[in-house]
């Protein structure tokens, strides 16, 4: 696991090898300016590193505004997709509120995409899977 950005709101990690992945952990609540420009960076670091996961820890992400939300959508999503990533494992919101919204979005879009989605409770888990090393869980 490689350090690849440090802010005070998110930190994403490069986890290399022949299935490479991406993991974005968010570390709180994050202003919507700030958090488009995390994920613009991760993004960024995606597009430079040939994926096969992104690792989305959105345990302490605070409330995302219904337009980040849209921006998400629109924009992020194809995003990921066009960097080649395959697996997109979640770790949902702690939020209640926060966690429903994001679930809905997510219901929107995936019929769309071309990678699969996965739901986990464990980091270590989700890493495994993002990262095709899930073959003895």
């Amino acid at each position: 696991m490689l350090p690849a950005l440090t802010t005070p709101y998110c930190e994403v990690y490069l986890h290399l090898g022949p299935a490479a992945a991406l993991e974005m952990r968010w570390l709180s609540y994050v202003p919507s300016a700030e958090f488009r420009a995390n994920v613009e960076q991760a993004l960024a670091l995606a597009r430079r590193q040939p994926l096969l996961g992104w690792v989305a820890d959105d345990r302490l992400l605070g409330a995302v505004r219904p337009r980040d939300l849209d921006w998400v959508l629109q924009t992020v999503l194809p995003a990921i997709e066009a960097a080649g990533v395959e697996r997109f494992a979640l770790l949902e919101s702690q939020d209640a509120i926060n966690r429903m919204t994001i679930a809905g979005m997510y219901e929107q879009a995936l019929p769309a995409r071309d990678f699969e989605v996965r739901q986990f409770m464990d980091n270590n888990v989700a890493r495994a899977w993002a990262t095709g090393h899930d073959q003895a869980l």
